[in-house]
């Protein structure tokens, strides 16, 4: 008995994390159709550095593209990055998320070049992807292990190509910090080991 429920309890998270992302990307996708649509209204929403009154905007800025073409290439690593990640509670993971945002947004206001305009999920993609590249470790979760070491091998290669400074309207800075703050985050939000069953005699 205690069995079935557990495995129901694990089918309705994954249910769960499921519908938060595919509504997350869905919003990305109609805040840019809005954009369009409004003349590119939404895209002052962006960060420009060290403007005191950009900082209402760390946060909107990392639900705001510059084209379809950059939400496209946002949606699928959101998707499956956030999907994973909401796996741990979504309580837990909306923490999570709201660290690596607004760190990201406080980076790149402090860093990023001046007269330039940063908006993307790309920052917060960096942390996800940090966020479980080490939480198992930190854990001492085998299963986070494993998803570790996948998202390491599948993405890892684009993850490097994106922290590189040699991209032409690609906010590296972003990136990094993204990263950092989602490393920062897989300890902040550490969780004990997995315990171990005990066996009881009926």
């Amino acid at each position: 008995m205690s069995g079935a429920v557990s495995e129901w309890s694990r089918g309705d998270r994954a249910k769960a994390a499921a519908q938060l992302m595919v509504g997350w990307v869905a919003l990305l996708w109609l805040l840019e159709a809005v954009d369009v649509v409004s003349g590119h209204a939404l895209d002052s929403l962006g960060i420009i550095p060290r403007e005191p009154s950009e900082l209402i905007d760390i946060v909107p800025a990392a639900f705001i593209h510059f084209g379809f073409a950059h939400v496209a290439a946002n949606s699928v690593p959101l998707l499956v990055f956030g999907f994973l990640a909401a796996l741990g509670g979504i309580r837990r993971f909306a923490v999570v998320c709201a660290l690596i945002i607004v760190a990201d947004g406080l980076g790149v206001w402090l860093l990023s070049p001046a007269h330039t305009n940063t908006a993307g999920a790309s920052g917060l993609i960096f942390g996800l992807f940090g966020f479980l590249l080490i939480g198992g470790f930190v854990e001492r979760r085998p299963l986070g292990i494993v998803v570790g070491l996948l998202i390491g091998a599948v993405w890892g290669g684009s993850i490097l190509f994106g922290l590189a400074p040699t991209q032409s309207g690609v906010s590296w800075q972003a990136h990094l910090i993204g990263l950092v703050a989602g490393v920062g985050a897989a300890f902040a939000f550490r969780r004990g080991p997995t315990p171990r069953a005990s066996l009881t005699a009926v």
